[in-house]
């Protein structure tokens, strides 16, 4: 997996967080990274693609922002669990997206408590 040295010695897990919500992402971002997380972002799954040509990652983190948007990130994930199986993927999604999505690995609920969206992502990470 794509990791990082710290200055302690120790490798950071690494996450690619995809979100179009350049606000949203950028805080998400800021987030896990306090939190200990290496992170790298895209705001398309174009752009995704491209980066997990680069790298692996210990998890693709995919924002969905409603039932609309649930196709197209099904299809990167199906997509992405083709080419590299043992990919960890979670959607942020809200509850009734999380219902309906069987792609996923796992889901992190979206309400917005920092504590959390790192509690939950932390466990994806760590299974």
């Amino acid at each position: 997996m794509h990791t990082q040295e710290s200055s302690t010695g120790s490798a950071k897990p690494s996450i690619l967080h995809v979100s179009p919500r350049d606000i949203l992402r950028t805080v998400r971002d800021q987030i896990l990274r306090v939190s200990g997380y290496e992170v790298a972002s895209s705001e398309s799954y174009d752009h995704a693609r491209e980066i997990l040509e680069q790298a692996r990652y210990d998890l693709v983190l995919i924002d969905v922002q409603s039932e609309a948007d649930l196709k197209a990130a099904d299809e990167f994930c199906s997509l992405l669990k083709q080419v590299k199986p043992e990919q960890k993927v979670a959607f942020v999604c809200n509850w009734r997206v999380a219902i309906i999505s069987h792609c996923p690995d796992d889901v992190v609920r979206s309400e917005f408590d920092p504590a959390a969206f790192v509690s939950g992502v932390r466990e994806v990470v760590q299974a």
